[in-house]
This record gives structure tokens, C-alpha cells and sequence, in this order.
């Protein structure tokens, strides 16, 4: 995905940070015990109040010997054009939830991806991840 602001190390930082405040503020409100489309729904209407812009359910094609194949993919978030973000309602974070993750951000060619459990005590210690890929080391702080 082509992004029009400037893609730095620091940039996303600053995002991660904004997108987790946003997350924390939906958790703190409805605590846990609900379904992720619950926390799905209140993090989009956080995410709108605050004026990040993002896409939901961002359909991922896939890059298969040169054709593009609709692949049934579907990304919870995609923030700024630049940031995947799945969420989870789970009582354990398992490799899988991860591996989804990790190929979205190979998929949409992105640096860095934001998993977040919502079934937590608290989001900001328990409930989120971040994640790096080899594109990330290659940009300027």
C-alpha cells in the first residue's frame, strides 16, 4: 500500500501510541468478557473521534504468480493506510493469531503490525503486541 506521510520509525511510534490509547479507553469502558465485534464497533467509533482515519475490514488479495486472487483475508483495521491491527477476544494468544498477523503485514508490504486481546485484566500489560518485519529495520528513525 502506497502512504502519503513520511515513513519513519518514529511516525508509527507515534501511531502505535494513539491506536493503543484508543484501544485502552474501548477496554476501560466495557472491561472484558465481550465479543470482538463489540470491541471492534467502539474502537472504529475512538479511532473516528480521535481522527485517525483507517479501513475496516480491509479485504487482502494475494500475489500468486503474478495474479491477483481475492483470498478471502479480511484485516480487522488497516490505520493510515500503513498500520494492520487484528483484534482478538481470546483467553490465550495463540501462534496462529500471530502467523495472520505477521502475513497480513507481508501481504499489504507494511513494517509493522498491532495485535490487541481485548479479554484481558489490563490491555496496556497483557492485551497488546506489536509487531516488526524486515522492512522496518530499513527505515529512517
Amino acid at each position: 500500500m502506497e502512504n502519503e506521510k513520511p515513513m519513519t520509525k518514529s511516525y508509527l511510534a507515534d501511531l502505535i501510541y494513539k491506536v493503543n490509547g484508543a484501544a485502552i479507553e474501548v477496554h476501560k469502558t466495557l472491561g472484558p468478557g465481550l465479543l470482538e465485534s463489540v470491541y471492534h464497533r467502539c474502537l472504529k467509533k475512538e479511532l473516528s473521534l480521535l481522527g485517525i482515519n483507517y479501513q475496516s475490514e480491509l479485504n487482502i488479495p494475494v500475489n500468486y504468480k503474478g495474479y491477483r486472487l481475492e483470498a478471502e483475508l479480511r484485516c480487522d483495521l488497516l490505520i493510515e493506510d500503513i498500520l494492520p491491527v487484528e483484534l482478538k477476544a481470546v483467553e490465550f494468544i495463540h501462534p496462529v493469531h500471530e502467523a495472520q498477523l505477521i502475513t497480513y503485514m507481508k501481504l499489504l508490504n507494511v513494517p509493522k503490525g498491532l495485535l490487541l486481546n481485548f479479554n484481558c485484566t489490563n490491555l496496556y500489560k497483557e492485551g497488546q503486541r506489536t509487531y516488526v518485519n524486515e522492512l522496518f529495520r530499513n527505515l529512517p528513525d
